[in-house]
């Protein structure tokens, strides 16, 4: 088993959590303090600091889309839910239904919607783009002030902290 490193990455909109290890980072997720406890040291592996510099270029609207190693953990259906979400353009917005359609399964949205929620890299699988069928926001696991932001961000509504 590969040893997991973490670092901190402080956003306008709160602490992301990044960890992974030697080769692929596997979880970019919001913390519930607003503290940054593990920075950037020589020991941080490459995968991480990759993430790290990528987050904050999107963060100042510099990167759209995010090249450095990462894996996924999950079922073969929330895989492709995951890999279908990365097709939603960036600044664009797309609906549970939207995701079932694209894997082929129309009838799967409430499963989509329980994928969607078991994302771990949020921002670069854009979970935060699938709003409801309506229009309105949905749940976010990072909190829907957060993806209201992110969304506005994208939109380059916003590019200053909230």
């Amino acid at each position: 088993m590969s040893k997991l490193f973490q670092v901190d990455y402080q956003t306008p909109i709160g602490v992301l959590e990044i960890t992974g290890t030697d080769e692929a980072v596997n979880s970019i997720l919001f913390a519930e303090q607003d503290v940054v406890v593990h920075p950037l040291t020589e020991e941080t592996p490459m995968a991480l600091k990759e993430c790290y510099v990528q987050m904050d270029e999107y963060f100042k609207g510099e990167r759209h889309k995010f090249s450095f190693p990462s894996i996924s953990v999950g079922t073969e259906f929330q895989k492709s839910v995951w890999n279908a979400l990365t097709t939603i353009p960036y600044g664009e917005t797309g609906s549970y239904k939207d995701i079932a359609m694209i894997i082929g399964n129309e009838k799967a949205i409430r499963a989509v919607g329980s994928a969607n929620g078991k994302n771990k890299l949020s921002i670069v699988v854009p979970c935060h783009r699938i709003i409801g069928s309506d229009g309105k926001l949905t749940g976010y696991a990072g909190g829907l002030w957060r993806k209201e932001w992110l969304l506005k961000h994208e939109k380059g509504i916003t590019r200053l902290p909230i």
